[in-house]
């Protein structure tokens, strides 16, 4: 890589490079997690191997033990906050907390009662296909990757070798990748942006209640190649 070029690998907040704004938001994602439980109450539920683990809908939960035998849950829901709005203010939200407890309580009923000690959620960038993008500014001197959508630390190493690919110029199997030769379909600029993003998610929520069914937002956002099956 030449002295003068980059790579740069953003997350959440305010990118530098103008052109990732449109391909990338910040999307809140929550977490719950439970009081130690005792050695009776993890034999109620049979997590004898310590797997982490997720259930299979659009909008997912995510688990998993800690070493202190805390069950950590999170997930389903991702919250943009208008205008790709990252401060501590929209950090907490009481009614996906909430939520999520009920969620928890109804995949561990045996649990009935168990206090959650700790929340917190916190920004990561997505794309409209949910997958990483890269591209080149600066006349191809600088190289960007973004939007791993909350799966960085499994990919971002791949992520950093396409980008370096890109930056010296070079064409090899990583940079011949559609994924990496086609760009997500840009969001829309505020004002339209919130609400096309609010109408997609509780397309998603519908879409997981009628068994994956697709209906006929989801289905036209998949013709643009927008979304999990783009």
């Amino acid at each position: 890589m030449g002295a003068r070029n980059a790579v740069v690998a953003t997350n959440a907040f305010r990118p530098q490079v103008r052109r990732i704004r449109r391909f990338v938001v910040p999307v809140y994602d929550h977490v719950l997690v439970t009081e130690p439980l005792t050695g009776n109450r993890l034999a109620t539920i049979g997590w004898s191997n310590r797997q982490g683990l997720s259930d299979v809908g659009s909008q997912f939960h995510y688990y998993r033990l800690t070493p202190d035998d805390r069950i950590l849950w999170g997930g389903w829901d991702a919250l943009y906050h208008f205008g790709n709005r990252v401060d501590p203010t929209v950090e907490h939200s009481p009614s996906t907390s909430r939520l999520l407890a009920t969620h928890f309580f109804e995949t561990f009923p045996q649990l009935e009662g168990v206090a959650f000690t700790h929340r917190w959620s916190g920004p990561i960038g997505t794309t409209s296909r949910f997958t990483c993008a890269w591209g080149t500014s600066h006349r191809g001197r600088v190289a960007w990757s973004a939007g791993y959508t909350g799966l960085g630390v499994g990919a971002s190493r791949f992520g950093a070798r396409v980008a370096l690919d890109l930056v010296d110029g070079q064409e090899t199997e990583r940079t011949g990748l559609e994924m990496v030769r086609r760009s997500p379909f840009p969001f829309p600029p505020e004002p339209l942006r919130w609400p096309a993003i609010q109408l997609t998610r509780r397309a998603i929520q519908r879409s997981d209640r009628r068994g994956g069914r697709r209906g006929p937002w989801l289905t036209m956002l998949d013709r643009f190649g927008i979304g999990f099956d783009s």
